[in-house]
């Protein structure tokens, strides 16, 4: 995928360290049915929890799509676990803009996508980088690393998940292959996400108060 000039949008993630603290905040009583979140159960997007062995002291949670997706460490379970989970959600519904911060986000929505539609890639890193002036993505597939543009930070989350597929895909078929295109396919919106990113790469190139 190639690209524009260079774009930076301020970012949040929500990362919190396991420990004495934080201390996830008690829910506050008010009337009508609520969340232990405190924000309204009718309110809250789809939540998916994932646990991870080798993650121990941190917990993480993010935006897919239109969903919230957690990953906590396998050790944290019962009462911790909800608690934990309700207070990384709220976290997540009041940062703006969506999470993806940080490298360990963007490898957390790999993990998710790969699952979900390139059941066969397998990757060794998956990292922003400032260095990428005509792609919006890159992997090589003898290491398995993948870098992303660090102007996909100003995207919306679909676009960013077909970049992220699209990178996927090529670990498992380094061309552009009929395989390729039918794997990297596998995420629907990947048609749709490639208009979206022309678009934006003309908007990226264009001197402000230029009319086109």
């Amino acid at each position: 995928m190639t690209a524009g000039s260079p774009f930076v949008t301020p970012t949040q993630e929500t990362l919190f360290p396991l420990g004495p603290e934080p201390t996830p905040p008690r829910p506050t009583r008010r009337r009508g049915r609520r969340s232990d979140a405190g924000a309204p159960e009718a309110a809250r997007p789809p939540v998916e929890i994932r646990t991870s062995k080798r993650r121990r002291k941190t917990a993480t949670a993010f935006w897919s799509d239109e969903s919230i997706v957690v990953v906590l460490p396998a050790h944290v379970r019962g009462t911790a676990k909800k608690e934990l989970v309700d207070w990384l959600v709220a976290r997540v519904l009041a940062s703006r803009p969506r999470s993806r911060a940080s490298d360990e986000v963007l490898a957390e929505r790999a993990a998710v996508l790969a699952e979900r539609y390139v059941p066969g890639a397998r990757w060794s890193s998956v990292r922003w980088v400032t260095n990428q002036g005509k792609r919006w993505g890159s992997c090589t597939a003898e290491t398995g690393e993948i870098r992303l543009s660090h102007r996909l930070r100003g995207v919306p989350d679909w676009v960013l998940d077909a970049v992220l597929v699209h990178e996927l895909a090529h670990l498992v078929h380094p061309d552009h292959s009929a395989a390729f295109h039918a794997l990297a396919n596998r995420y629907p919106r990947q048609a749709e996400a490639s208009v979206f990113l022309d678009g934006f790469a003309l908007g990226l190139e264009v001197p402000a108060g230029t009319t086109v």
